[in-house]
């Protein structure tokens, strides 16, 4: 079965997206909703696909399932459009900066029994799944805590920053779903804090560009998650578990592995600098994963409630920057 689907969105992660459906045997892009024909002649060069509007994907019956990689202040209402017109749908984190918008969402997904798949990216990573699966098989016994670490090589556009949600919502919001992961029980209470090192633009959007959060299940396991919007090595992505029997990690990404040693010392390659760099296979297994879904019929993983749980995480981090105090969920 060749899989037919529609884009909605050719910003970064869509192109990114259409790379990968490019060179997938099993998926066709059909068509491309997207209001910059730069952003979609570089899809359309890609693939065979047509440009249209985001109704005449929704209407036609040829087409499978949809990618939303649109503004996140799109994404719920896209996604109830696409489950009332029956598709299959992929939507990039979050579904909205709204936990309560993003219920009423889910609660049309439910209604209309429509199967639907958050960008959760760093779930199809190679190395956090050997973390995820070695944490299973018991190699570290119980875990203890979680130390996630999470730096971007450079900031964002502040008009991106504008329209983000904010460093908890938007960056921090994937390693709150990763350590929801790796932890395997629900968080329970949560301290952050957060503050303007890097840019004051950033400040003067209302976000920040540093932040930290302390998360607690009610067994008092505990996870903490730093992030900052300035790396000046490159992107910096580490991962800690430790636990009852021992430890387990995972370290930052070069283009190679070589070392080379001489008078003035040991000498390697930089970090990889972006994390499209950086997670460019997780973003090919995580759409390759999608694509087999669609065409088994098998269930969709991460789904809404996972990106539900992040976002929740996410206002309680912002909450608790804001006043200071923990926040219990």
């Amino acid at each position: 079965m060749t899989v037919t689907i529609g884009l909605l969105g050719a910003g970064r992660i869509g192109l990114t997206h259409a790379r990968t459906l490019a060179n997938l045997p099993a998926a066709r892009l059909a068509a491309i909703a997207e209001p910059s024909d730069a952003a979609a002649e570089a899809v359309t060069d890609l693939t065979e696909a047509r440009r249209a509007e985001v109704g005449e994907i929704m209407a036609d019956r040829a087409i499978d399932a949809v990618i939303i990689a649109t503004p996140t202040d799109l994404h719920a209402a896209q996604v109830e459009q696409a489950a009332r017109a029956g598709k299959v749908i992929f939507c990039e984190k979050p579904i909205d900066l709204d936990a309560a918008r993003v219920r009423a969402c889910l609660e049309v997904v439910g209604d209309t029994d429509t199967r639907l798949m958050i960008g959760f990216n760093r779930r199809f990573d190679s190395e956090f799944q050997a973390l995820k699966q070695r944490i299973a098989a018991g190699a570290i016994g119980d875990i203890e805590t979680i130390h996630l670490i999470s730096r971007d090589h450079a900031p964002p556009p502040i008009a991106f920053v504008e329209r983000s949600g904010g460093i908890f919502r938007d960056m921090m919001i994937h390693d709150l779903d990763m350590a929801r992961f790796l932890m395997g029980e629900e968080f329970v209470e949560v301290f952050a804090t957060g503050s303007v090192l890097i840019d004051p633009k950033i400040g003067a959007a209302g976000d920040l560009d540093t932040a930290a959060a302390t998360l607690k299940t009610a067994s008092g396991r505990i996870a903490v998650i730093t992030a900052n919007r300035r790396a000046t090595y490159g992107h910096d992505q580490r991962a800690e578990v430790h636990g009852s029997k021992g430890m387990i990690a995972i370290a930052n990404q070069r283009a190679t592995s070589v070392t080379v040693a001489d008078a003035g010392g040991y000498h390697r390659d930089p970090l990889l600098p972006t994390f499209t760099d950086r997670y460019a296979e997780a973003y090919r297994s995580e759409m390759t994963a999608f694509v087999d879904a669609v065409a088994s019929g098998s269930p969709l993983s991460p789904d809404g409630e996972d990106g539900l749980r992040a976002l929740e995480l996410a206002d309680a981090a912002l909450r608790s920057s804001e006043t200071g105090m923990t926040v219990r969920l």
